[in-house]
C-alpha cells in the first residue's frame, strides 16, 4: 500500500533544528553519502549524521575546498554530477569496497542560473538536479541494497510549484528557457524521483528544506532575493532549522515502513491544489505515481541506466 501524503503526529516542527532530531540517535556503523554536503544545509546535515557516529562521504567537485570547509566530519570524495564518467568512477569506487550504504542524501542543487547546457547537452538545473542524482542512485543501488534499512533523500523544495515536468520539451529546446521555470521542473523532478526510487524496494522521502538563503541564491538578482524574503518570510529558516527535516526523513522511526512522501517542517507535507498560492504543500503533479513512472523512464533513456 502506498505511503498516504497527509500529515502524522510528528515529534518536530517547523522551528525544529537537525541538532535537535538526530539528539538520541546512534548511526555507528552505518554510511551516508550527502552530495552537497560541504556547504549550507548539506554541511548541516553532514554534521547532524556525524555527530551520531556515522561515516560520511561528500562527494564534491572542488575537493580541497570541501575539505576545508569539512574538516574531520567526512570524507571527501571526487565527483562532478554532470559529468557521467565521474559519477560512474565515484559508484565504481564505493562498490569496489563491498559494503552497504545506508542513507543516500541528494541535496547538491543548483537554482535559476542562466541557459547552460552540460553533458548530453541537456540544460544545467535538470542535469545537476535529477539527472545526476539519478545516476549516482542507480549506480549505488546494490550498495543501497544491502542495507539493512536503506533510505534515500532527495532535496526537492516549494519551488516545485513554479512547473510540472514537461516531458514534450523538458530541455527547453523548442520553447524559450526560463530559469525560473526550469528550476520548478527539476524540483518536481526531484519529489517525482523519490515515488519511483520508493517503488523499486528502498524507502525514499523528498523534502522541502524551507526558506534559506544559501549560496544556492548566487544567481539571483538582489531585487529577487528582497522579493523572496518578504513572500517567504513566514518560511524563512536557519540553516540548522533547514537541515532538520532531511535529518528527520533520514533517521525518523516514525517514517519506518513509509515512504514515497514529500515532506516539509519535519513531517509528510499535505496535499494542495494546483493552483494554491501557498508557500507550503505538494502540488499534484509532484505527488503522482503515474508521472514518477514517466519521469523514470525518461532518466532511464537519457542515461542508459536502468536497475536489473
Amino acid at each position: 500500500m502506498p505511503t498516504p501524503q497527509a500529515p502524522i503526529p510528528s515529534d518536530f516542527n517547523a522551528s525544529s533544528t537537525a541538532g535537535e532530531v538526530i539528539r538520541g540517535h546512534d548511526l555507528r556503523g552505518r554510511t551516508a553519502i550527502v552530495t552537497g554536503g560541504s556547504a549550507g544545509i548539506g554541511l548541516e546535515t553532514t554534521r547532524a549524521l556525524s555527530s551520531a557516529g556515522a561515516q560520511v562521504i561528500v562527494p564534491a567537485r572542488d575537493v580541497e575546498k570541501a575539505r576545508a570547509a569539512v574538516g574531520t566530519l567526512a570524507t571527501i570524495e571526487p565527483v562532478e554530477l554532470t559529468e557521467p564518467t565521474s559519477v560512474a568512477a565515484f559508484g565504481e569506487r564505493f562498490l569496489k569496497r563491498g559494503e552497504p550504504l545506508d542513507l543516500l542524501i541528494n541535496n547538491a542543487g543548483i537554482m535559476a542560473p542562466p541557459l547552460t547546457r552540460v553533458a548530453r547537452n541537456i540544460e544545467s538545473q535538470f542535469a545537476t538536479n535529477h539527472v545526476g542524482h539519478f545516476e549516482l542512485t542507480v549506480r549505488l543501488w546494490p550498495a543501497l541494497r544491502k542495507a539493512q534499512a536503506p533510505r534515500i533523500i532527495s532535496l526537492s523544495s516549494v519551488g516545485h510549484r513554479r512547473a510540472p515536468m514537461d516531458f514534450d520539451d523538458w530541455n527547453f529546446e523548442r520553447k524559450p528557457y526560463d530559469r525560473w521555470i526550469g528550476y520548478g521542473q527539476s524540483k518536481s523532478a526531484n519529489a517525482l524521483f523519490a515515488i519511483a526510487a520508493n517503488a523499486r524496494g528502498v524507502k525514499a522521502f523528498s523534502v522541502h528544506p524551507g526558506g534559506i538563503l544559501t549560496g544556492l541564491a548566487k544567481f539571483m538578482t538582489p531585487e529577487e532575493i528582497e522579493f523572496f524574503s518578504a513572500r517567504a518570510r513566514s518560511m524563512m529558516k536557519t540553516v540548522e532549522q533547514g537541515a532538520a527535516t532531511t535529518v528527520w526523513a533520514a533517521v525518523s522511526g516514525q517514517l519506518d515502513g513509509l515512504g514515497g512522501v514529500y515532506c516539509e517542517n519535519c513531517n509528510i507535507a499535505e496535499p494542495v491544489p494546483a493552483d494554491s498560492e501557498e508557500t507550503h504543500g505538494v502540488r499534484p503533479w509532484a505527488m503522482d505515481p503515474a508521472l514518477a513512472e514517466r519521469l523514470w523512464a525518461l532518466s532511464e533513456k537519457i542515461t542508459g541506466l536502468g536497475i536489473g
